[in-house]
């Protein structure tokens, strides 16, 4: 194992996975902290966890955790995984986390780089934007859980790590690899632990992967990823994405609420195609919503897809915390919708996407899902993964993550044709 990678939700998991396999690598991609050695064939392992947003010291506790198990299985870098719109809240968790690692590392400087320009997520200056907008001008700025309202990540990180944190600004990153190296020592010797870097290329992430080589510890987005498979001597192979030959019904279940997520269910359900709306606060009085919509699916699975889903737009998802609470009626939709998910797959459901990082974990975790392999991408930051054989699919699962950010208005029908 060359890369040792640990990711803060599942979706961002995926998301890295995609582009190392771009890049070259073999790669497999791990549902928590596993409890048997890595497959000899594995360029890269990533841990995918869920501590986005959990307390701050649960998420360092697991993530020293996974950190360990990937150093004693031969990782030679360990790459810390955070969202391209560094979703946190003041107190953590990125900062907190990225600190515990830097001390069981023995890590003196931290390149921290979360631009992924191919989805649109650049930073100038420091400053970090989305699209041609501010970070804090985004959809981000509503989030429920954490909302961004300041697009300086040098100030951001700032107010949740104790070391200084600095810039490696985009002059620095067009002058070279070189020029990066120089500015981290001259950094580093000002005392400076971590320094956000700029990116508003893809050239730019070629440029810090091959200055990183030698670091131990990076902080980044999945963007980075595309520049470090070149440090250990591997070049873009189709045979990197390689997945088993995909069977069995079509579905999707989507519970993330972004604009994206809302566009791509609209679209579906523009073309015609069978979907199933899940209402929390119906669940919350009494109803089966799991029953009644395990029921419906039964006559409709068939060669074309279908679609269950909780998105929706803001103002109805504030409505609904607004009566049952913002963890409460979070936790009610991850029950509902993977629940779901594992009923369709008892009934044959052999292809499957999840849209939203918090249902994809809810989704995995019902499914019984402790490892995939990661194969070809449907869109920058998605590919179609394949699960083994296990209780929950006894024929192996073809299953895609995508963060609700992520994907063109047609993903959920184009994801398909990918595996066809």
């Amino acid at each position: 194992m060359f890369l040792g990678c640990i990711a803060d939700d599942f979706t961002g998991a995926t998301d890295l996975a995609n582009n190392l396999v771009r890049s070259g690598m073999r790669v497999v991609q791990t549902i928590g902290i596993p409890t048997e050695p890595p497959p000899a064939d594995a360029d890269a392992v990533v841990i995918a966890l869920k501590t986005r947003t959990i307390a701050p010291d649960a998420a360092v506790a697991e993530s020293l955790q996974a950190g360990r198990w990937l150093r004693t299985n031969g990782a030679r870098q360990i790459y810390f995984k955070v969202c391209s719109t560094f979703d946190s809240t003041d107190e953590g968790n990125i900062g907190p986390v990225t600190e515990a690692l830097m001390d069981e590392l023995g890590a003196n400087f931290v390149p921290v780089c979360p631009a992924f320009p191919e989805n649109q997520r650049t930073i100038f200056n420091g400053y970090l934007f989305v699209g041609n907008g501010l970070l804090s001008e985004s959809s981000m700025r509503n989030h429920p859980l954490t909302p961004m309202h300041d697009p300086n990540l040098v100030r951001v990180m700032q107010r949740q790590c104790k070391r200084q944190v600095g810039l490696i600004d985009h002059r620095t990153v067009h002058a070279g690899s070189g020029a990066v190296k120089e500015r981290i020592d001259l950094l580093r010797q000002s005392g400076t632990e971590l320094a956000i870097v700029d990116a508003t290329s893809d050239e730019d992430l070629l440029i810090m992967g091959r200055a990183f080589a030698g670091v131990q510890l990076l902080v980044a987005g999945s963007g980075v990823a595309l520049g470090l498979p070149q440090n250990f001597g591997i070049a873009p192979s189709s045979q990197a994405s390689r997945l088993p030959t995909a069977r069995g019904h079509k579905a999707i279940v989507s519970g993330s609420c972004s604009v994206a997520s809302n566009e791509q269910v609209a679209t579906f359900k523009a073309r015609g195609y069978a979907s199933f709306a899940i209402h929390p606060l119906r669940a919350a009085k009494g109803e089966d919503l799991i029953g009644a919509c395990l029921d419906w699916a039964k006559s409709r699975l068939g060669d074309e897809p279908i679609l269950i889903y909780a998105t929706a737009e803001p103002q109805a998802v504030k409505e609904t915390q607004a009566i049952l609470g913002v963890q409460a009626a979070g936790e009610l939709t991850e029950h509902i919708l993977s629940s779901i998910a594992a009923g369709l797959v008892a009934q044959g459901v052999g292809q499957l996407v999840v849209a939203g990082g918090e249902t994809s974990g809810a989704c995995v975790k019902a499914l019984g899902i402790a490892s995939m392999r990661i194969g070809p991408q449907i869109d920058p930051g998605v590919p179609w993964c394949h699960a083994p054989e296990n209780t929950a699919a006894p024929q192996g699962l073809h299953i895609a993550l995508k963060s609700g950010n992520f994907g063109t208005p047609d993903f959920f029908t184009k994801a398909f044709g990918v595996l066809a």
